[in-house]
């Protein structure tokens, strides 16, 4: 996959799993199932694009040491989302039920740091890489502005909660679809 097609990819596979998560919702209750089993695939198949997208967003900021320590916090963000999503999906495989999945959550939940890194402060990581380092990428010119205040609205709504992923992925996909072109250096990547 080119980079290009990460950067367009991510973002709608973001807003695909708000779409299985909403179809999922339906009868009142999340997992297990295969609305829940796509949507997490969906999600995680993103974050592991996001991996390229904050490769590339380094590259176009210069690669010096902010924009790298900003792509590493971006990462280990994502690499804490797919640990998430990972259990997820794995929980939402084994469990017969709602209730059986609760209980999961919560023995896996119950084990010293994993609610801290995988389900509260570390995914938080991936959207605070991507917001600095839009910031750091429009104060250098190197994005419009416009893209970069898509990324701080999607970060915004993301706090909101997960039901409002599909306004985040629709505002990530505004921020970089089409993003970055080939041969376009930092200085020239105003469109």
């Amino acid at each position: 996959m080119t980079k290009t097609m990460a950067f367009t990819t991510a973002p709608l596979l973001v807003t695909a799993y708000a779409g299985f998560r909403a179809l999922d919702g339906l009868d009142g209750e999340r997992g297990p199932g295969p609305a829940w089993t796509a949507g997490h695939l969906a999600f995680l198949a993103a974050l592991i694009l996001f991996v390229t997208v904050f490769l590339e967003l380094r590259r176009l900021a210069g690669r010096g040491l902010f924009a790298t320590a900003t792509a590493v916090v971006g990462l280990v963000g994502a690499v804490c989302s797919m640990a998430q999503i990972s259990v997820d999906i794995v929980v939402g495989a084994l469990a017969a039920d709602h209730e059986a999945m609760r209980a999961m959550f919560a023995d896996v939940q119950s084990v010293p740091g994993v609610n801290l890194v995988v389900y509260t402060a570390g995914p938080v990581l991936l959207y605070l890489g991507l917001l600095v380092m839009f910031c750091q990428l429009a104060l250098a010119r190197a994005v419009p502005v416009w893209r970069a205040v898509a990324v701080v609205l999607a970060v915004l709504v993301s706090l909101l909660g997960l039901d409002a992923l599909p306004a985040v992925g629709l505002l990530l996909c505004a921020a970089l679809v089409p993003f970055p072109r080939r041969g376009t250096s930092p200085a020239t990547a105003h469109s």
